[in-house]
C-alpha cells in the first residue's frame, strides 16, 4: 500500500515546526523531502545513504549516475566534504554564502556516498531560512530541482507535488519562489577557477573576488 505524502504550510508557525520535524524524520529514514531554496523548490535526501540518492534519481526519472549537488547549513561544513579547497574558493564562499554560489570542488576521498561518479562534488549553502533550518537538523543533503526529467523546475510547492507526487514523503510549502536567483557555478578544481554558469551573480562581481576567473 502506497504511503501518502505529508505537506506542511510553513507560513504557519506551528505547521512549520511540525513540518521541519517530519522532514528531519523522513531524511533520517532515507525518504525524500521537497524544500524551498533561493530560486526554486528542490528535492533532497540524506547525502550519505545510497538507497536514498538512488530513490531521488528514480523519482526524477534520471540516470543512476546523475551527479547530485550537496546543500550545507554552514560554510565550515565544506571542509568535511571536500579536499584541498583553495583559498579562492573560501573567498568566494565568504562573499556569497549563504546565497547563489555552487562550488565544484574535489571530493573528500574518505566519504562513502554516491552523489557524483567523478572525483568532484558541487556544494552550496542556500539562502532560504527554511532550508537552513532543515539542514541544521539533518546535516548535508543531496538536492536538486524538484522536477521530473525534462519538466520545468518548480517555483511552487503545488507544481513540485504534481511532478513528483507520492515519491516524496514530505513537502515543505514556503509559498511561491522567484526563479531569478539561480546559483553561479564555479569549478575550483582547475587553476585558474572556471565559471561554468554565471547564474544570478554578475561576472564583474565574481571577478571582483576572483580576478583570474575564466569565463567562456
Amino acid at each position: 500500500m502506497a504511503v501518502m505524502s505529508q505537506r506542511y504550510d510553513c507560513a504557519d508557525r506551528q505547521d512549520r515546526a511540525t513540518g521541519i520535524a517530519a522532514a528531519t524524520s523522513a531524511i533520517r529514514r532515507g525518504a525524500l523531502v521537497v524544500l524551498p531554496t533561493d530560486s526554486a523548490y528542490a528535492v533532497a535526501c540524506d547525502a550519505f545513504r545510497t538507497s536514498a540518492t538512488a530513490a531521488l534519481r528514480e523519482a526524477k526519472g534520471r540516470a543512476a549516475d546523475t551527479a547530485l549537488p550537496v546543500l550545507i547549513a554552514a560554510p565550515n561544513v565544506v571542509d568535511a566534504l571536500t579536499y584541498g579547497l583553495p583559498q579562492i574558493a573560501r573567498d568566494l564562499a565568504a562573499a556569497l554564502w549563504p546565497g547563489p554560489l555552487t562550488l565544484i570542488a574535489a571530493q573528500q576521498p574518505s566519504l562513502a556516498w554516491d552523489v557524483d561518479g567523478s572525483k568532484s562534488v558541487g556544494v552550496r549553502m542556500p539562502l532560504h531560512p527554511l532550508a537552513l533550518e532543515l539542514l541544521a537538523a539533518t546535516g548535508p543533503l543531496a538536492a536538486t530541482g524538484a522536477n521530473y526529467a525534462a519538466m520545468p523546475v518548480p517555483l511552487t510547492c503545488d507544481d513540485a507535488q504534481r511532478q513528483l507526487g507520492d515519491a516524496v514523503a514530505v513537502y515543505l510549502d514556503a509559498g511561491p519562489l522567484h526563479g531569478d536567483r539561480a546559483s553561479a557555478v564555479v569549478d575550483v578544481t582547475t587553476t585558474p577557477p572556471q565559471l561554468l554558469r554565471a547564474g544570478s551573480v554578475p561576472l564583474d562581481h565574481l571577478r571582483g573576488i576572483c580576478a583570474d576567473l575564466v569565463a567562456e
